[in-house]
């Protein structure tokens, strides 16, 4: 199996429009895709960085399980400064998706998981992703400060067969 197919292994389907890996583990593996802001057919796409790793994925997961997202949310409302770090964050998202998309940003209104308010966290997963990609999302970064980076066993080898 190929990268492609790893990836719609880890995805457990196969992933949408152009995409490429932006971070990967340190088998060798993408943990982060890059995907232009428009599908094939012109169907406008904001997830820029999208998190493939299933050992993050699921880790990630049981934090929002746990409201994660929640007091997230609180600590940026309670925090001038770590919100504003999150905005610029959001800015340099939005510049990077029009720059994957060869200058052309199908969804400029939404920032890091298609969110309006570059406050807001509804998904964490995104902002790891983010952040793991080179965006300095303080959220992605205060995710995975608790979280080991990968897996211990290169379960996607397994996958790639």
């Amino acid at each position: 199996m190929d990268v492609a197919g790893v990836v719609a292994w880890q995805l457990g389907r196969p992933p949408r429009g152009e995409w490429r890996a932006a971070a990967s583990c340190s088998f060798g593996w993408p943990t982060v895709i890059a995907t232009a802001a428009a599908l094939e057919d012109g169907e406008p796409f904001p997830t820029l960085y999208y998190l493939t790793c299933p050992h993050l994925t699921a880790a990630i997961s049981a934090l929002e399980s746990a409201g994660a997202a929640d007091a997230w949310h609180d600590l940026l409302v309670s925090d001038a400064m770590l919100a504003r770090r999150l905005e610029a964050a959001d800015t340099a998202y939005r510049a990077a998706r029009a720059a994957e998309s060869g200058g052309a940003d199908r969804t400029p209104e939404v920032g890091i998981a298609g969110q309006r308010d570059a406050l807001a966290t509804k998904c964490l997963h995104a902002h790891a992703a983010a952040y793991l990609a080179g965006i300095d999302d303080p959220v992605g970064e205060g995710v995975l400060v608790g979280l080991k980076r990968e897996c211990t066993d290169d379960r996607c080898a397994r996958a790639a067969g």
